[in-house]
Formats: C-alpha cells, sequence, structure tokens
C-alpha cells in the first residue's frame, strides 16, 4: 500500500523539476520559460524499463506518496495517469501539443505555464481557442447533426433529486475536456497488455466537443484519488494506538451533487473497451473520440476515398491485439482465422448519447447488452445495418427507478461483441474465442456512484492500526470474556422464558 497521500502544489514542484536538468527529455523550449516538452512514451503496467525508472513522472508519484520504493509494485502506466490527471486539473499549465496524436506518432507532449492571479480570477486565464469541429463524411452519419443532440440534462437532474446528500460519494479525478485522438489514428495493442489511451487537451481550459457538451475524462484506476486532490487530506482521529482516516461528509456531498448539477462533466462519449480471447484479457483501453471508433484488423487503414469500405477517417481505429501470446494451437489457429477477415471491422458510432454498432467485416458478430438477455438466442448483427446498443436515456429512468426503490437492481450498461461464434448460447463468454466487451464510462460512473461502491475504495481509507502489545491482548482477553459471559445470559434467559 502507498504511503500517506500529500498534497503539494504542482506548479513550483514541476518548475523546480524542469530547471534541475534531471530527466531526460524535460526541458524549456523558450527563453521565457512558457512552453515545455515533455516525454510522454506508452507505459505499460509490467515492470518498469530502465527509461521509465529515470522520469518526471515516477518522482510525482514518490512526491504526492502515491508510491513508495520497495513497498509498492511500480506501476509506469500509473504513475503517468497521476501526472497527466493533476496537468489536466490545473489552470497554471494547458496543452499546447499533444504528439501522441500526429501521424506518425511523435513520443513528447508541450505544455504551456498559464497566467492565473491570486485571487483566481477566470479572467486571468488564457483564452479558449476556437475549434474546428470534423463532421462525419460517411454515410453511416448522414443527416447527423450535433446541435440536435443535447445531454438529457432533465434525467441526470432527476438522478440529482432522488439522491439530494450524495450519501455515495463521488470519488474520481476529473480532467479538463478531451477531444479525443485526431483523424486516422491508430492504436495497436502489445499481447497481453492494459493500455489507456491518453486525450488531447486544450490549454488553460475546457472547449464545447461536436456533440456540443464537454467531455471530461475520469481514468478507473484513479477513480479512489479524488479526496486527496479535490478536497484536501484526510482528518486523522488522534489515538495512542491507531490512526483511522476519517473522510468529512461536508467535503465529499458537494463533489456529487456539483458534479451531477454540471453533467457537461462527465465523461459522456468515452467507452472502456476490453479484447477477450477465450476469457483472457488480451488489452483494454478507453476510447474518448466524441464521434467513436473503428476495431478492426490487418493493416488497412481508412482514407477519405474508401469511406465506404472503412468508414469515416475521424473515428478512432484501435487494432484487435494479436495472438502471439496463445499457447494453444488450436485456439491461436482459429483465432488467427477470424482475425483474417476481421479488416473492415466493427464501428461503434456515438451519436447523440446512444451508441451504435455496424458491421463491415466479413467475420460475424453476436451481440447481447441492454434490452438483449444473455439467456435469449444467439443475436447477430446483419452487415452494414446500424443497431443501437446502448441508450443513455434509457439507462438514466433505469437509474431513477432503482434510486426510487421501483427496480431491484441498476440499470444493466454493458455490451458484449462475440466474434465468429453463436451468442448469447448456453456455452459462457469466457469460452469464446473472441469477445469485446464494451462500456459506456458514464454508466459505470454513475452506477458505482449509486450504489455506493467507490466510497469503499480500498485506496480511499487508509487504516493504521499499531501492532498489539501485551495490554492489547489482555484487552483482547477481557473482551472474550465479556462475549462469553453475554452469550451465557442470552441462552439462560431464553431457558428461563421456555419453561
Amino acid at each position: 500500500m502507498s504511503g500517506q497521500p500529500r498534497r503539494i502544489r504542482l506548479k513550483p514542484w514541476l518548475l523546480a523539476q524542469i530547471n534541475s536538468g534531471k530527466y531526460p527529455g524535460l526541458h524549456w523550449l523558450n527563453q521565457e520559460r512558457r512552453l515545455f516538452r515533455i516525454p510522454w512514451r506508452h507505459a505499460t503496467r509490467h515492470m518498469p524499463t530502465l527509461e521509465e525508472e529515470n522520469t518526471i513522472f515516477k518522482a510525482w508519484a514518490l512526491e504526492t506518496g502515491k508510491y513508495q520504493e520497495g513497498v509498492d509494485e511500480p506501476d509506469p502506466a500509473k504513475w503517468k495517469a497521476n501526472l497527466r490527471c493533476a496537468l489536466n486539473k490545473s489552470r497554471e499549465f494547458g496543452l499546447h501539443y499533444d504528439g501522441t496524436k500526429d501521424t506518425p506518432v511523435q513520443p513528447y507532449k508541450i505544455y504551456e505555464v498559464c497566467d492565473q492571479s491570486v485571487n483566481g480570477d477566470p479572467s486571468s486565464y488564457s483564452a479558449y481557442p476556437s475549434r474546428v469541429d470534423v463532421p462525419f463524411t460517411s454515410t453511416i452519419a448522414d443527416g447527423y447533426n450535433p446541435t440536435h443532440h443535447n445531454p438529457p440534462m432533465n434525467l441526470l437532474r432527476d438522478v440529482v433529486h432522488n439522491n439530494p446528500s450524495g450519501s455515495a460519494p463521488m470519488t474520481s479525478h476529473l480532467s479538463q475536456p478531451s477531444t479525443g485522438p485526431s483523424a486516422g489514428s491508430l492504436t495497436e495493442f502489445p499481447s497481453h497488455s492494459a493500455i489507456k489511451v491518453e486525450q488531447a487537451q486544450y490549454p488553460c481550459g475546457g472547449l464545447p466537443n461536436g456533440l456540443g457538451m464537454e467531455t471530461g475524462v475520469i481514468p478507473p484506476p484513479l477513480l479512489q484519488d479524488v479526496v486527496t486532490h479535490s478536497v484536501g487530506p484526510p482528518a486523522m482521529v488522534d489515538s495512542p494506538m491507531q490512526e483511522v482516516p476519517v473522510q468529512a461528509e461536508n467535503q465529499v456531498h458537494p463533489c456529487i451533487s456539483e458534479l451531477l448539477s454540471s453533467p457537461h462533466m462527465l465523461p459522456l462519449t468515452d467507452l472502456d473497451i476490453k479484447f477477450q480471447y477465450r476469457g483472457r484479457t488480451a488489452g483494454s483501453l478507453t476510447v474518448s473520440n466524441p464521434q467513436g471508433c473503428r476495431l478492426y484488423y490487418g493493416n488497412l487503414a481508412p482514407t477519405p476515398e474508401q469511406v465506404e469500405l472503412f468508414g469515416p477517417v475521424t473515428l478512432q481505429q484501435v487494432l484487435f491485439p494479436g495472438t502471439a501470446e496463445i499457447q494453444n494451437e488450436k485456439q491461436r489457429f482459429y483465432t488467427d482465422h477470424l482475425l483474417d477477415v476481421m479488416d473492415r471491422g466493427l464501428i461503434l458510432e456515438i451519436r447523440g448519447q446512444d451508441i451504435y454498432a455496424i458491421r463491415l467485416c466479413q467475420c460475424k458478430v453476436f451481440w447481447s447488452g441492454p434490452g438483449v438477455a444473455e439467456q435469449g438466442p444467439p443475436n447477430p448483427m446483419e452487415r452494414e445495418m446500424k443497431i443501437k446498443v446502448f441508450s443513455l436515456n434509457n439507462f438514466l429512468h433505469g437509474l431513477i427507478l432503482y434510486q426510487k426503490g421501483e427496480a431491484p437492481t441498476p440499470p444493466p450498461f454493458e455490451i458484449y461483441f462475440c466474434f465468429g461464434e453463436d451468442w448469447p448460447d448456453r456455452k459462457p463468454k469466457e469460452k469464446k474465442l473472441i469477445v469485446v466487451q464494451v462500456v459506456p464510462v458514464v454508466a459505470r460512473i454513475l452506477t458505482e456512484m449509486f450504489s455506493g461502491e467507490l466510497s469503499w475504495s480500498t485506496d480511499s481509507i487508509r487504516l493504521q492500526i499499531s501492532n498489539p502489545d501485551l495490554k492489547d491482548q489482555t484487552v483482547e482477553q477481557f473482551k472474550e470474556l465479556h462475549r462469553l459471559l453475554q452469550s451465557q445470559n442470552a441462552h439462560h434467559t431464553w431457558a428461563q422464558n421456555i419453561h
């Protein structure tokens, strides 16, 4: 377990690190010291390389107490996510250039040090840059007008109304709004890896995206860390033999109510995607492109001239993981056979707050999700037919019913696509060669929020109890004797009542 997190001001610390010259690739780009470059290579959650050992990301994790050398398992991906979250939240820094979204990829980002007045007057922040939205050019999205699809604000406010106290605190990092990857950008998996796709950010503030709303990004591994960054460190109950951090309720409740009363802060278009090969996770990522993505395998990237074949170039391009890590030869053979006919892929299109799936590939695709029970018959997708697989309005309606006690469980939101085999059928998902799980991030967050799961994150409560000494052992013996006495008295009273 990491040490007690500490509140550290990002700006003075980071500027000092840039000036120190200790970290390769981290340096100023101009004499005014307004722009600086920071290396931004892909980091996995496996053991760090020598190059990943001496990074500004690890230094920030050490400085904030999120990582203890020799105690915690090294996690370069989480180190990077921690600093990215801090930069995104800070009004003192803005993303000037994101090389990870370029083609070919440039493994660095350029940040700008932004002016901020002493009293935090928003008028002193850098002006928001203009933005040009890129419309779909495919017939798949014909007639789509982003201005016609506003977020279901009324339903979100109903959710707030049914939980005014915020009994399940929302513990999450809310970053600045993102634009998603650039057109035609490619995400490729090394075998059996977990990948978090970074999001491009606007400098010193957020901009409405093409859907007429802002898209906040909430990285799943960091959902529990908001306590130490947003509302200050937890209060401590002092005791000679134990220290138990207690989260002050009046600090957390505004977080949930503020979040839900401002639905534009939610990641309304983010998708968590997980690839599973016979039950084993081969790769995972979060897609933050507000238009959606294309899942495919092969070497054929989309072009503006081939929209009918591969879909719009504005979609994020996500490559299926390879099969090199599959040990069973037969499984690898059949999986490769299916992947070989996935060149055109499967499109996940976001239109308003609904998610549509379009099968382009030769490989047959079956699916289950909200409204399609896994106990039913196989549910195939017709080729080049658009199918609505998720509706945020329907989900919010179900969540309101659950909050009112009119539904026994929260509404389902997970979507499963099975490639090349019947689904649903009597076989479990874990026996299927290729299954892709798609989770609308906003639905997952709201479900966790109102079921109380987030408030009991193992990282949000840090119990600190001393090892028992002789006196503690004596007290434990007295407690045991007291329990035995109570049990005997209860038994005696019960026997008297019978007679």
